[in-house]
């Protein structure tokens, strides 16, 4: 079995937010992509973890609910996807890559627009497969 690629992970999360309702694409265009094998040190020190395959994903960056006018631009937000921890999970629950990656990247993606886990949940099933 041939595991996905880090290329694989990139092109399914573009995919998902592809897929977003338009007013949710729109506020999305700037966030950056990125898929890397594990979480920094300082990513998960930054969360309190210790166990790296324990995070899957991380927004980095402030909501759209928390931006005031007077905000500079700075660093764009990121979203990030951890390819090992998600490997992990995949093999560990039996969750498909193509569904683990949608829940991943709409959950990261909540966090830039402020939502609540139920919006999130929402969002995901507005998405689908």
């Amino acid at each position: 079995m041939r595991y996905p690629s880090a290329a694989d992970f990139e092109a399914a999360a573009r995919a998902v937010l592809a897929r977003l309702p338009e007013v949710f694409r729109r506020e999305l265009e700037g966030v950056v992509l990125r898929v890397e094998q594990f979480a920094s040190d300082e990513q998960l020190d930054s969360l309190g973890i210790e166990d790296p395959y324990e995070l899957t994903g991380l927004y980095e960056g402030v909501a759209l609910t928390e931006r005031s006018q007077w905000d500079s631009e700075g660093l764009p937000p990121v979203i990030t996807l951890f390819r090992e921890p998600l490997l992990a999970e995949m093999e560990e629950t039996g969750v498909g890559f193509a569904e683990l990656v949608r829940h991943v990247v709409i959950h990261e993606a909540g966090h830039h627009f402020g939502l609540s886990d139920d919006d999130m949940h929402a969002l995901e099933d507005s998405v689908g497969d």
